[in-house]
């Protein structure tokens, strides 16, 4: 009778965690969006682990055009192939990550302390896409903190700088034989 009892709780366990995956997502993971306890969770869990001392800095640089338009070349070379150009986290890899990027124009985001968003690009998120970018340098520090002033910048960023963005990005290197079957296929060659 043990045994009995033993093999019907292993089988409901199993179906348990199989109903569990399939309903997750599965290995589609990274098409769901996270419950909202999971995001709760792990976003306060980050915040406990940035040290106090960095979460109540402030940023040293300034919020000038000059420094807009640095970081914003920046921002386009490094950060929009995840982030997009406008922050929204809608782009290329950004659409493949789980979690995906927060759209950095939103509340919750903006509401980080610069010391915290300054921590993130250095030091990344665990659990997350977002590696860390410290190279260990002032000059490294300085272009976080620039970084940091961008993004509280995002909410309004101005249509004539998006299509800047877009000139700056990264391109892949020319395909014309590529180019000629995308274009042959789309003629019904």
């Amino acid at each position: 009778m043990r045994r009995v009892l033993w093999l019907f709780a292993c089988v409901a366990i199993a179906f348990l965690a199989i109903v569990a995956f399939v309903w997750s997502g599965g290995m589609s993971a990274v098409r769901r969006t996270p419950w909202p306890l999971e995001t709760r969770l792990a976003t306060t869990t980050w915040r406990w682990l940035v040290p106090s001392r960095i979460r109540r800095e402030t940023n040293p640089v300034t919020a000038t055009p000059e420094n807009w338009k640095s970081a914003r070349e920046h921002w386009a070379d490094h950060c929009a192939i995840c982030h997009g150009n406008d922050g929204s986290g809608d782009a290329t890899i950004g659409r493949r990550v789980y979690p995906r990027p927060p759209d950095l124009r939103a509340a919750p985001t903006q509401r980080l302390t610069d010391g915290e968003l300054f921590y993130a690009i250095e030091e990344g998120i665990p659990w997350t896409a977002m590696p860390g970018w410290t190279i260990g340098t002032a000059d490294g520090e300085r272009q976080s903190w620039a970084l940091v002033t961008f993004i509280r910048h995002l909410p309004s960023i101005a249509p004539d700088e998006l299509t800047e963005m877009e000139r700056l990005n990264p391109k892949p290197p020319p395909n014309p034989a590529r180019e000629k079957d995308i274009e042959d296929f789309l003629k019904g060659k």
